[in-house]
């Protein structure tokens, strides 16, 4: 399509989408395609801190037998490690927030990845993996959550696997070393970004969500959630490895902004004393 046309064509989808969850009540949500996949090495920057953590039950069905226990903060920072083990597990419906030393900013294609340590089944040919949401925010309490749909009307089994086809807008479709890519630009028009209390250039702070796998839990549709339940181990839940940024500040940008207002300070300094003479 030419430029201007195909601008008008996804205006008027997002104006659709927006009216269509308006009418229903629904929160809002951007259309979800499926995701890309990103190498590790693909990655220009890594969170650097972990701003909170909660581990969420076993089994939300059991909450007596406890929360997941596997893995330390220290491993969902820096470089994804790629394998099995270097992952941190969040249990049925727990969260972890990580934050960035430079922010993400909205860019050409996905922004950022999530990686899990999911893996193919040799029999199925399908993956076993755990499915989250994913948040993010610029100031760090004000959050917004990337669209989501599934087509997967089945529970899936402790062991099952899933096609990732049937999941879109989720992190945790992609195999160990391998992230899930996220778009900001799919949150164009969200109440916090229309507000002002997201700022689509400065997004620091990346949130993410297990999505409880026994359909108590919905994608923007109201479609319940399935993935394999119940996992009732110490690692049962998402498997973070980590949060890596595509898009960053133009190396420099900050310190050329700097030395702008520098210089602006300059000028009205020189100013002021001759509007003294």
């Amino acid at each position: 399509l030419p430029a201007g046309l195909e601008r008008a064509v996804t205006g008027t989808r997002r104006l659709g989408v927006s009216l269509l969850c308006a009418a229903a009540s629904l929160p809002f949500f951007a259309p979800a395609p499926q995701a890309a996949t990103h190498a590790i090495d693909a990655m220009t920057a890594w969170a650097t801190w972990v701003d909170d953590v909660v581990r969420g039950p076993l089994d939300i069905a059991q909450p007596g037998l406890g929360n997941a226990t596997y893995g330390a903060e220290a491993y969902v920072l820096g470089p994804a490690a790629g394998d099995f083990l270097t992952v941190l597990s969040l249990g049925d419906g727990g969260h972890l927030t990580v934050e960035f030393e430079d922010p993400i900013v909205d860019g050409p294609g996905d922004d950022f990845a999530v990686f899990e340590n999911g893996f193919i089944d040799n029999g199925s040919g399908e993956l076993f993996g755990e499915i989250a949401f994913v948040e993010v925010s610029s100031n760090g309490v004000d959050f917004a959550r990337l669209g989501t749909l599934t087509t997967n009307t089945s529970a899936v089994s402790s062991g099952g696997t899933i096609d990732p086809a049937d999941y879109a807008g989720f992190a945790g479709v992609d195999v160990a070393g391998y992230g899930t890519g996220f778009d900001l630009a799919e949150l164009i028009g969200h109440p916090l970004e229309s507000q002002g209390l997201l700022d689509l250039q400065d997004v620091g702070f990346v949130r993410v969500v297990d999505a409880i796998g026994d359909g108590s839990t919905f994608d923007d549709t109201m479609n319940p959630v399935y993935d394999p339940y119940s996992t009732i181990f110490a690692s049962g839940g998402f498997d973070l490895d980590g949060v890596g940024a595509l898009n960053v500040p133009e190396p420099g940008a900050t310190g050329l902004l700097a030395a702008g207002l520098t210089a602006l300070s300059l000028l009205a300094r020189r100013h002021a004393r001759r509007r003294r003479r």
